[in-house]
C-alpha cells in the first residue's frame, strides 16, 4: 500500500477508517495551539492559496469588514478582516459583523468543493449570523472561487482530506454515507 493508497479512502478497509479520529479527538490538541498563531497560519495559507488565485477586486466587500469562521467540533473560532485585497487575522475573540459556522467536516467538504455551499446551508450543516449580506457575499465568493486557478497539490490534498474524511464519518455510523462516495 502506498502513501497516495493511505489518503483514497476507496482502497482502505472499513476497520482502518474507524481508527481515525473523529474531530472531537483532536479539539483538545488543536486548542493547544495559540489562537494568535493559528490566524496567522491561517491567513498565510488563505492569502497565498486562495486570494491570489481570485481577480483583484474579488474582496473589496471584505474591506474593513470583519467575519468570523467557527469550526464548533474543534471549539475553534477565527475572525479575519479585509485590508488591501488580503485577509488579516484579528484576535479570536474580535467581535465579527458575520459568522459562519459548521463543523470541521462540512467546511472541509466546503473548501475542497465536494459540497455545494447552497446545500451546507439549506441542509443547516452550516449556519450564518450577524451581517446576512457580508455573509452571503462570502459564499458567493467561495462558490466562484476558480477552483482550476489554485495549485494541483492544494486541490488533490483538499480533495483527498475531504474524502478521507467524511468516508471515516460514515464509517463511524454518524449519518448515511455521502452520496459522492463510491
Amino acid at each position: 500500500m502506498t502513501f497516495a493508497d493511505v489518503l483514497t479512502p476507496e482502497k482502505l478497509p472499513p476497520q482502518l477508517l474507524r481508527l481515525l479520529p473523529p474531530p472531537r479527538a483532536l479539539a483538545h490538541a488543536l486548542r493547544l495551539v495559540p489562537p494568535d498563531w493559528q490566524g496567522r497560519t491561517l491567513t498565510r495559507f488563505f492569502n497565498r492559496m486562495v486570494v491570489a488565485a481570485l481577480p483583484a477586486a474579488t474582496l473589496a466587500f471584505l474591506e474593513q469588514r470583519r467575519l468570523a469562521i467557527e469550526v464548533e467540533d474543534l471549539g475553534l473560532r477565527w475572525v479575519f478582516m479585509g485590508t488591501g485585497g488580503h485577509l488579516q487575522a484579528l484576535a479570536a475573540d474580535a467581535g465579527a459583523e458575520a459568522t459562519i459556522r459548521g463543523r470541521a467536516l462540512d467546511l472541509l467538504l466546503l473548501a475542497s468543493q465536494l459540497e455545494d455551499a447552497d446545500t451546507l446551508f439549506f441542509q443547516r450543516r452550516l449556519t450564518m449570523t450577524g451581517d446576512t449580506a457580508l455573509g452571503l457575499e462570502t459564499r458567493n465568493v467561495l462558490d466562484q472561487l476558480p477552483w482550476e486557478r489554485l495549485t494541483p497539490g492544494l486541490r488533490i490534498a483538499l480533495n483527498r482530506i475531504a474524502r478521507l474524511a467524511q468516508a471515516a464519518h460514515d464509517v463511524r455510523g454518524s449519518r448515511p454515507p455521502h452520496p459522492l462516495a463510491p
